[in-house]
């Protein structure tokens, strides 16, 4: 059902909107200098920017690119601040209309899912699938799919269809396709990592599919994680025919495609690596390669320490950060000689 709300665009160009989505935009990046000369005038920026989304004079800026490696090669397009803002202020206001629609099963950038949450949900459905007077896990398998360059893959029209459905205010449409529309590098294709507008935007658009596997297809212990999912069956042959029948759909209903080397099918038994997790029904491992990765960063954060390129703060922030994720897997062990070291 469409929201008609003849106020939703107002709430959105709200001053008391507005100075929340800068707060929020600023948060841990205060003292970047751009954002600090924001801040020195902020009132006045505000209320400037309040106008011109009233008037619909506001044009959305140019992006800085650059890449980061974690997990692996990203490409990153970052907004100009004041962008970044509006971003805010959009997704404030309009992310409850399209977090009611979509399912329990969703768990990324949404509020009491995330990472940990979906690792508890898939603990649970492995659990569904164990023996307990073996102590095994009896005839229990996989699928775990990964869309093929997902974000850069997402279709403009499509997307702003999806959107259409449950919005009515035409203002505020206009402000998402231009928001959508502000980094079209392929022919209509693509929205950009760094957005917090993304992320509402991949969760929508993905929720078709969503929709069809718990309704067309009726599948219960399935889960997604952006464009990573998970489904389990005792059936291995149930598996490919359900994968096939989602890559069908996904090219013709969203123009996607499955990875096909992430896209694969396996014995539960063996672990369901996941979230940078590796899971079975009785205990969660870390993956090797995120340990490795911490450990080289603690390396390399030692070394910058020594040159006063990084503070012992921000060393302690990221090693508490760690920790917390660590705890979720058998890892003590690890976890004292890291604190140790």
């Amino acid at each position: 059902m469409k929201r008609k709300s003849e106020n939703l665009y107002e709430k959105i160009c709200s001053f008391e909107n507005l100075h929340r989505a800068y707060l929020k935009a600023r948060k841990g990046k205060r003292y970047k200098n751009g954002i600090l000369q924001f801040g020195n005038n902020q009132e006045v920026l505000l209320l400037q920017l309040k106008e011109e989304l009233l008037n619909e004079t506001y044009r959305h800026g140019e992006y800085k690119e650059f890449t980061v490696c974690d997990s692996k090669k990203r490409h990153i397009k970052a907004a100009p601040f004041r962008d970044r803002i509006v971003h805010h202020a959009f997704c404030h206001i309009v992310e409850s209309i399209f977090d009611k629609g979509f399912i329990y099963d969703s768990y990324a950038c949404r509020k009491d899912k995330g990472t940990h949450g979906a690792v508890l949900r898939l603990k649970k459905f492995l659990r569904s699938v164990y023996d307990k007077e073996s102590g095994t896990v009896m005839g229990g398998y996989v699928l775990k799919c990964d869309i093929s360059k997902y974000f850069d893959n997402v279709d403009h029209a499509i997307l702003f269809e999806l959107i259409r459905k449950k919005i009515g205010d035409e203002r505020v449409l206009r402000l998402a396709k231009m928001i959508i529309e502000s980094t079209c590098t392929n022919a209509g294709k693509g929205i950009p990592i760094g957005n917090l507008t993304s992320q509402l935007f991949a969760n929508t658009y993905l929720n078709e599919l969503d929709q069809f596997v718990k309704h067309s297809l009726r599948i219960k212990p399935y889960l997604r994680y952006m464009d990573d999912f998970i489904i389990l069956s005792d059936s291995k042959s149930e598996l490919a025919r359900v994968k096939l029948l989602i890559g069908e759909f996904l090219q013709k209903k969203l123009l996607l495609a499955l990875h096909p080397k992430k896209t694969f099918i396996h014995p539960s038994w063996k672990g369901i690596d996941f979230l940078g997790y590796v899971l079975f029904e009785k205990h969660v491992l870390l993956r090797k390669s995120t340990v490795g990765r911490f450990v080289k960063r603690m390396k390399r954060y030692r070394k910058e320490l020594k040159v006063g390129l990084i503070s012992q703060e921000k060393i302690s922030a990221s090693v508490l950060s760690w920790v917390a994720y660590a705890e979720y897997a058998s890892s003590w062990m690890l976890r004292k000689r890291i604190m140790k070291s």
